[in-house]
């Protein structure tokens, strides 16, 4: 059976953040983005380099990844997904709801 992906609010992800929870973050925008600001912990692959770079990606029970709208997010669990990843979790409307560029 295929593992379906998940989805997760910005909402949620700043109030676990705020309460110091410990987060698998993977930034999937492009370096002039994540010059603008980056989730606290956030790794950096762009979603370009995801197949060259996907064993740095923590294998975990949840691994939430980011955009700027949750498109190419989107596209990186789906990529993942096929790859066997488990766990995956799409923050929707990316850094744009969360606040940030």
């Amino acid at each position: 059976m295929e593992q379906e992906i998940g989805w997760i609010s910005a909402d949620e992800v700043r109030q676990r953040l705020e309460r110091g929870e410990a987060l698998n973050l993977v930034d999937v925008r492009e370096p002039e983005e994540v010059a603008l600001g980056m989730l606290p912990g956030a790794i950096h692959i762009p979603l370009g380099e995801l197949p060259y770079r996907h064993e740095e990606i923590p294998q975990a029970d949840e691994v939430i990844f980011v955009c700027r709208s949750g498109s190419r997010s989107g596209r990186a669990c789906d990529y993942l997904r096929h790859l066997g990843y488990r766990g995956l979790k799409n923050m929707e409307g990316g850094m744009l709801d969360y606040g940030n560029p």
